[in-house]
């Protein structure tokens, strides 16, 4: 599954992954922001990787915040917008709209 999340400023933050036994799995985050430096981009994947699918926003967001390495910049998102991608996600597989 996918969910998307358009940025305030325009920029697309998108996170693809899977829902196995109510865990998030095969985490991909993609979209057109950068983060600095280019390797720090597996430890967004990594901090959604395994987080439970019922996770909130708030919790999903401390997550990617806690993982982004010392020294690294995210910009043009942030990790509220990359938990609300997840969360809409979840919401069109259920079809639920967020």
């Amino acid at each position: 599954m996918q969910g998307q999340y358009k940025t305030p400023g325009g920029k697309l933050v998108a996170v693809d992954f899977e829902v196995v036994d109510g865990q998030l799995r095969n985490v991909t985050v993609h979209g057109d922001f950068f983060l600095y430096p280019d390797d720090a981009f597996a430890a967004l994947s990594g901090a959604l990787e395994g987080a439970p699918a019922g996770l909130g926003e708030a919790a999903l967001a401390e997550r990617v915040r806690a993982a982004i390495p010392a020294g690294a910049e995210l910009v043009g998102t942030s990790p509220e917008a990359i938990a609300i991608a997840v969360n809409r996600g979840l919401a069109g597989a259920k079809g639920i709209r967020a």
